[in-house]
């Protein structure tokens, strides 16, 4: 597998581009909206926090998004400067995307509009959202703030149906959080449990009572309550106090 060329970071546009409805106005907040105010754009970030990803797998982890709209988003974002796409020859074609420092610092942003979901817009899931644990888990860069003593891997395995199990791997280290899509042998403690325990864990109730916790637990607890609707609930008594 050898890629056809390595996209380098474009620069930022000197003026937005006009189909894109910018805000024309000199302030930084607007500047910001004009690349990554528009829908679709962060959740695009959030789902490529844990790696390059190909058109397909955007599909997947983005069920109401139509593939045109996805075209067009990835299209706007590559010229933006916030994904670089990489080509590569094989058969079938295979194009990845992936992002680049300007977006990743993007990923605190996430973070505190998560936590004022957390506060203001959380509960059990609706009739008619699609469930994704790992929408939630790769938001986790952003999140988590952990103190730069803490290191480790947390392996979180969710058991959707029968048939199908999808794995995570937060690594902690340095006062940041990563996150990778994969197994993890040798890992701080493993998290496990269907997609209703991780819903309970991860809802308004903060319920961790059903999930599976091997090694080491206040490692894994400190790392579910942080990404949860526990530690938002927690800061909003504390502001209120």
């Amino acid at each position: 597998m050898r890629p056809l060329d390595k996209t380098e970071r474009p620069p930022m546009p000197a003026t937005p581009n006009p189909k894109r409805h910018p805000y024309d106005q000199w302030a930084p907040d607007a500047r910001a909206l004009d690349l990554v105010g528009d829908k679709w754009t962060l959740l695009i970030v959030r789902d490529l926090a844990a790696g390059p990803r190909r058109f397909v797998e955007l599909q997947r982890v983005l069920p109401g998004i139509s593939t045109e709209q996805l075209r067009s988003r990835l299209n706007r974002m590559v010229a933006g400067g916030l994904l670089t796409r990489q080509r590569y020859r094989e058969v079938p074609p295979r194009v990845d995307y992936e992002l680049t420092m300007r977006s990743k610092e993007l990923l605190p942003v996430l973070g505190a509009l998560a936590r004022w979901g957390y506060d203001w817009a959380w509960t059990p899931p609706r009739e008619s959202e699609a469930i994704d644990i790992g929408a939630i888990l790769r938001i986790a860069p952003g999140l988590v703030e952990p103190p730069a003593s803490l290191s480790g891997d947390a392996h979180m395995t969710v058991i959707v149906d029968e048939t199908t199990t999808r794995h995570y791997t937060l690594t902690v280290g340095h006062g940041a959080v990563e996150i990778t899509e994969r197994e993890t042998e040798q890992a701080t403690c493993h998290i496990s449990g269907t997609q209703g325990d991780w819903i309970a864990a991860l809802g308004p109730g903060a319920d961790m009572q059903a999930l599976t916790i091997t090694g080491d637990e206040r490692f894994a607890s400190m790392l579910v309550d942080a990404i949860g609707a526990h530690s938002a609930r927690r800061a909003r008594r504390a502001r209120a106090a």
